[in-house]
This record gives structure tokens, C-alpha cells and sequence, in this order.
């Protein structure tokens, strides 16, 4: 039941046109544009290989949060306004398995566009310790569950016209000054000291670690379960199936 479950909801994803702009061509046109171009500054980039190396760990962060967070969350709303989770919640699926189906479907996509951005990034010279490879996919699935969870937690409790609206602008945010286009460093200082704790810094932060120096990072690692265990819970009690 999960895995068919899974499977539907990950065909939905990848068939919806929409989606595919926002978790795949978004990201690949930015990690194209500011990998080949000098738009913003990237600390120590002196070639395309460098600067390569600074711009993938974050464009992955994007990634997921586009798929776990924003995508999730818009579906999540449009189904609950179509009548679609009080549909499926009368026939034998139990609620948990509706849940874990979308965060299996979300692993699934976020795996996806880890290997088309990864061998494009490879093909721009990027080339990250094997270890860090290693150390970067469970820190990928961790992001995932995260944003996963914020985004039930939002696409679950509002409108689904005010949940489209809300998580496109905290997109934007988090993309703008959530620690992934612009290192913390760059910040404004109060902003630079809260950036690291947010869900994006730590995700592109703990990617930056472990794809550059091949070591997993203890604080990232904390802020997103954190997060990802206070989203769970508020979920649970302010979704609503219509």
C-alpha cells in the first residue's frame, strides 16, 4: 500500500508541469547561471571549477526545499480544497500512510534531481570527496523530512489560495536571505547570526561541510531535526483532511 501509494504520488509530481519548473529547471538554470557567471560574489572563486564547488551544495538546498517544502505544501492545500485527503482517508489507508506516502515521494524526487544536478555539476568540473558524498546523502534525507514536515505543517492548516501565496514569498525569502544564495557572512549581522539556525542555512550549510571537506556538521544536523520534530508536531494537530 505504501509503496503504490508512493508511486502515485511521485507520477503526480513529475507529471505536473508547474512542479517541474519549480524543483528541477529553477534550480538547474541557477546553478548554470551562477556557476558560468560572475552575478554574485562567491568567496574565493577564481574559475568556473571553484566557483562550482561554492554554488552546488546550495543549489541542492534549494532543491529540496522546493520539492519538500513549496511543493509539497501547494499540493497539500489544492488536495485538501478538492476533497482529495477526505477521499483517500475513507478508504483503507490509514493517516500515517498518507503522510509517509508524500515523504516518500518527496525522497524519491529529491533523489532525482540530486543525480541531474550532480552530473551537471560534475560536467562544470565539480568533483566532491567521495566521503562527503557519503556523509551529504543521509544529511539530503534529513533536509527532506524537514522541509517535508513544514510543509504539511503549512499546506495543512491554511487555504489553499492563501497556502500558494505564503509558500512562494517564504520560498523567495529563504532564497534571498536564508543562507543559500548569500552566504550568512554576507548578512546583515543580526540576520547573519539568526540565518544559520533557519532550515535553509543549515541544510545548505551542512551541504557547503560535507561536500567540500568531506566531515558532517554537528549544529546543522540538530537545527533541522529540530525542526523537522516541531513541525511534526504542530502538524499533527492543525491539519485538517478539507
Amino acid at each position: 500500500m505504501l509503496l503504490t501509494h508512493a508511486r502515485v504520488e511521485t507520477a503526480l509530481t513529475l507529471r505536473h508541469g508547474e512542479q517541474i519548473l519549480l524543483t528541477l529547471l529553477i534550480p538547474l538554470a541557477l546553478l548554470l547561471g551562477l556557476s558560468l557567471l560572475d552575478v554574485i560574489p562567491v568567496p574565493g572563486a577564481d574559475s568556473t571549477a571553484t566557483r562550482v564547488d561554492w554554488v552546488a551544495p546550495r543549489v541542492l538546498a534549494l532543491a529540496v526545499m522546493s520539492s519538500a517544502f513549496t511543493g509539497q505544501a501547494i499540493a497539500l492545500g489544492f488536495d485538501r480544497r478538492y476533497g482529495v485527503l477526505k477521499r483517500l482517508a475513507a478508504t483503507a489507508l490509514p493517516r500515517w500512510l498518507l503522510v509517509l506516502g508524500r515523504l516518500v515521494a518527496a525522497l524519491v524526487v529529491v533523489a532525482l534531481q540530486t543525480l541531474v544536478l550532480g552530473g551537471v555539476a560534475a560536467a562544470l568540473g565539480w568533483a566532491p570527496p567521495s566521503a562527503g558524498a557519503l556523509v551529504a546523502v543521509p544529511l539530503l534525507a534529513l533536509g527532506t523530512v524537514s522541509f517535508g514536515a513544514l510543509g504539511v505543517l503549512l499546506g495543512g492548516a491554511l487555504r489553499a489560495e492563501a497556502v500558494l501565496a505564503l509558500a512562494n514569498v517564504v520560498w523567495f525569502a529563504l532564497l534571498l536571505a536564508g543562507g543559500i544564495l548569500v552566504a550568512p557572512d554576507a548578512l546583515p549581522g543580526p540576520l547573519a547570526a539568526v540565518v544559520p539556525y533557519l532550515p535553509s542555512g543549515a541544510l545548505a550549510e551542512g551541504l557547503r561541510v560535507a561536500l567540500t571537506d568531506g566531515t558532517l556538521a554537528v549544529t546543522p544536523v540538530l537545527t533541522l531535526t529540530a525542526w523537522a520534530a516541531a513541525a511534526a508536531t504542530l502538524a499533527t494537530r492543525t491539519t485538517r483532511l478539507t
